[in-house]
């Protein structure tokens, strides 16, 4: 009796090695991100952040590729001031998008006003040669 309540308790912690304390999913485009809290065998609690898309294959089937990043509190501070750091960089040195995305507007624009002058100015020297 007493083994199988040894193997019981060990069952129960490995079921807690397994199970999510906290998790939070977050929709971004074709992409979801989910961050999820679990605990170790010694009940320390570390981060798993997995990043998924789904994938379509020829056939139409698809399925979902994943990978994922795991995350010990003792490396927090380290991974947030790099985070930190490299999302600065961006901020400082990334163009616009937006910007990018009004110059492209503003050429096809021109793109079509000169198509429309180009049709235009083609129906004027249409010549129809059995009128003469």
């Amino acid at each position: 009796m007493e083994d199988f309540e040894k193997n019981e308790d060990q069952m129960d912690n490995d079921s807690k090695f397994r199970e999510e304390i906290y998790s939070k999913a977050v929709r971004a485009g074709k992409r979801t991100y989910f961050f999820d809290v679990k605990s170790t065998r010694r009940e320390e609690f570390y981060l798993t952040i997995t990043e998924s898309k789904k994938r379509f294959e020829q056939d139409g089937s698809f399925h979902f590729e994943k990978h994922k990043i795991f995350l010990y509190r003792e490396d927090f501070d380290k991974f947030i001031d790099g985070l930190q750091e490299v999302m600065t960089y961006i901020d400082q040195n990334q163009t616009d998008n937006d910007q990018i995305e009004a110059e492209y507007e503003d050429v096809s624009k021109t793109d079509e006003k000169v198509l429309e002058e180009v049709s235009v100015h083609k129906d004027f020297t249409k010549i129809d040669f059995e009128a003469l």
